[in-house]
């Protein structure tokens, strides 16, 4: 036999000959492999042909190994045995047995929004593993359009023709104060009750922080911000111990441990943002990703 060049054996000519091989008939190893006889013969002579070399000497009752299938065998096998351990590992995957997936988040979210989902997420699927990139709010969509994550859970800073949003909750802008501040009697806080009043909300550079400027300005508000802060968890400390009020989001003043505090929702203008689920555009979820969506989407939903 002449051997063509770049010859790659088939699955399932791999299979007939070690069924073939080990079990010496053609009858027996149509049997094992659920085929006919005839197709298990063509696929011992289309796997002969294409390595050039004759695998089984023909006996009137059975099929006799040639030394070129001795050697052959344990290629084979192993061959068979990598393809069975990736069907079973997809197949794992597949139905949630392991894996891992990913999820960018700033940190000040993931604070407040995701431990009731990961400990939500650990009962459905204790065999796949969360991982949370704490990212800087600059750095989430850039992250996500890097596949560095799965996907993220947020509210990006700018938009991106290469991200797809789903939105999943909403929150608006709060000012949080002592109960012995005179703001925390109004009924109704606008923007505008503001004046003159030192305050304490994030650095420049954040998202929120070009929110709350934007929303004084159209209530014709020069703030007065006393202190500028990296982390939410600092403002409210801070308003604690009577440093003055602080802007955030309601959801974060809401999540709060402080019970000494007043969340107030400033009005005139009623700031909103929408937090959503943010996957790169044609990107398919994997199964774990898909199941960790599912599971925001129940905890978080319908605000």
């Amino acid at each position: 036999m002449n051997q063509p060049s770049k010859f790659s054996p088939s699955i399932r000519q791999l299979r007939a000959f070690r069924a073939v091989f080990h079990l010496g008939k053609l009858s027996a190893a149509a049997e094992q492999l659920s085929l006919t006889q005839s197709a298990v013969s063509v696929l011992i002579r289309q796997l002969e042909e294409g390595l050039g070399t004759r695998l089984f000497d023909r006996t009137t009752r059975s099929l006799r190994s040639t030394q070129a299938a001795m050697e052959a065998i344990s290629v084979a096998e192993r061959v068979l045995r990598d393809v069975d351990s990736l069907g079973a590992g997809l197949r794992d995957l597949g139905q949630l047995r392991r894996g891992r997936v990913s999820l960018a988040i700033t940190p000040t979210l993931g604070e407040i929004l995701l431990p009731a989902v990961v400990r939500r997420f650990g009962k459905l699927h204790p065999e796949i593993r969360v991982v949370v990139d704490d990212c800087a709010p600059d750095q989430f969509v850039s992250r996500i359009v890097g596949e560095h994550v799965d996907l993220g859970l947020g509210a990006p800073e700018r938009a991106a023709a290469d991200v797809d949003t789903e939105r999943i909750m909403g929150d608006t802008l709060a000012l949080v104060c002592r109960k012995d501040d005179p703001l925390a009697a109004r009924t109704r806080l606008r923007w505008s009750n503001l004046d003159g009043v030192p305050v304490i909300t994030v650095r420049p550079g954040y998202g929120i922080r070009q929110m709350i400027d934007g929303a004084a300005a159209h209530a014709g508000v020069m703030l007065d911000v006393a202190n500028e802060v990296t982390f939410f968890s600092t403002a409210l400390w801070m308003t604690e111990a009577g440093a003055g009020p602080s802007i955030m989001p309601t959801a974060y003043a809401r999540a709060s441990r402080h019970k000494g505090l007043v969340v107030k929702r400033l009005h005139e203008p009623l700031v909103s943002r929408d937090l959503s689920l943010v996957t790169k555009r044609g990107r398919s979820l994997s199964p774990a990703a898909e199941a960790l969506a599912v599971v925001i989407r129940s905890e978080l939903g319908g605000t």
